[in-house]
């Protein structure tokens, strides 16, 4: 089949869309696995909802994520420029919107520091954060379990680990949902990344003078060594460590606690066998991860997929949620079970681009769950299910607050 004409806009300013993803993408994968649509600002694309198209578009190399290529290929699908917010050199030179061999020499640098074993020794540091924040949690009927908890834990541990002064990450959360919000207008886009920049640039700086023992120092000093990385791939490395670094597992911890409180019978199981909890996190991922889309990708060749041709220079929006609950991959998808068999999901990604903080982001959050189960036995929700809202974006997929009791009302 070859399909030439997109038939149907994606709603991503819609509220349907970020209120019920789950159920807006099953409706549309019934329509097939890669369907043609019109996305936001009126640009042609394609949907991938099930998960074999999926696994294999985001590891073909004739899918490409070369941002600096992007412009053209807007401008020859719409046959103008389409203006979009002015994020600068931010979102334009890390190793997410680059293909090899940048790519490889990016990447490179910075997995040494999210190997199992590394990440592995943050066990007791992260455990020590978890439980700081419980105790203050424990002071309160009621919270709000994303400011309480699921933010607060990544954030500090990543700035801990790039060496960024925690009396920032206020700043960071704040320019983080508006970057990667539908509900922030562009104009307020384009100055928080203006403000991020800056500040980067400045803490590039700052290491270079004076270096510590920390993530972001070493890669200053590697690029001081003719690594090649120049200032414009430091202050971007930096953005993306530090945005996907604490905007993953925030959303990971926070929609995998809802899950629990609305599955009560498995949080029961969790529990009574606290072993479980590695393979629950995978289920989490799985169930309700934190990506929805993943980061664009455009193909350099033609394409088939699931039947159907898709041409050069088409952009495409692969749904990691849907893919995750494809009846064809994954059993009685729509259900969470913490005894599930792990594996396969695409939560992080497949291919060369899979996650690299993957390893951090399922410690952090065995931790922090394990911990958020046993510290309150009684944790509910203080507001019905269907109250809760969810964020506003295509990229995350998470909730805005979480409002739990503590202890039985």
């Amino acid at each position: 089949m070859n399909v030439d004409e997109p038939t149907e806009e994606l709603p991503y300013a819609g509220e349907e869309f970020w209120q019920s993803t789950h159920e807006w993408l099953a409706r549309r994968r019934e329509s097939g696995a890669v369907c043609p649509m019109t996305a936001r600002r009126g640009i042609p694309s394609y949907l991938v909802s099930g998960y074999e198209q999926a696994r294999e578009l985001l590891n073909d190399p004739r899918v490409s994520k070369d941002s600096t290529d992007v412009a053209r290929v807007i401008a020859a699908k719409v046959g103008q420029d389409v203006q979009g917010p002015d994020f600068g050199t931010l979102l334009t030179r890390h190793m997410l919107n680059s293909d090899p061999p940048d790519h490889t020499r990016l990447r490179k640098l910075v997995n040494k520091a999210f190997t199992a074993r590394t990440v592995a020794r943050l066990r007791p540091r992260i455990q020590e954060i978890a439980d700081s924040l419980l105790d203050e949690m424990a002071r309160h009927e009621q919270v709000d379990l994303v400011q309480a908890f699921a933010e607060p834990l990544p954030i500090t541990v990543i700035c801990e680990l790039l060496g960024v002064r925690i009396e920032d990450r206020g700043e960071f959360t704040a320019w983080s949902h508006l970057l990667l919000s539908f509900a922030a207008d562009e104009e307020a886009q384009a100055a928080a990344a203006g403000e991020m920049q800056s500040y980067l640039q400045q803490l590039v700086e700052s290491k270079r003078a004076e270096p510590a023992e920390d993530l972001l120092s070493d890669l200053v000093h590697a690029s001081d060594e003719g690594d090649s990385l120049d200032g414009d791939e430091l202050i971007s490395m930096a953005f993306l460590l530090l945005i996907a670094g604490h905007e993953t597992t925030v959303n990971l911890i926070a929609n995998a606690t809802f899950a629990l409180l609305r599955a009560p019978d498995q949080a029961e199981k969790l529990r009574a066998d606290p072993s479980l909890m590695p393979g629950a996190v995978e289920e989490f991922l799985r169930f309700d991860g934190p990506i929805n889309f993943a980061t664009l990708r455009y193909t350099v060749k033609e394409v088939e997929a699931d039947g159907v041709t898709i041409p050069t220079d088409e952009f495409l929006n692969i749904s990691l949620l849907a893919a995750n609950r494809d009846p064809e991959k994954f059993p009685d998808p729509d259900t969470l079970d913490v005894t599930r068999p792990p594996g396969g999901h695409l939560a992080f990604g497949h291919g060369i681009h899979y996650c690299v903080g993957a390893p951090l982001a399922r410690l952090e959050a065995e931790i922090a769950l394990g911990s958020l189960l046993k510290r309150f036995p009684e944790l509910s929700l203080a507001v019905p299910a269907e109250d809760i809202v969810y964020r506003p974006s295509s990229l995350v997929h998470g909730v805005l607050a979480l409002p739990v009791r503590t202890k039985a009302a």
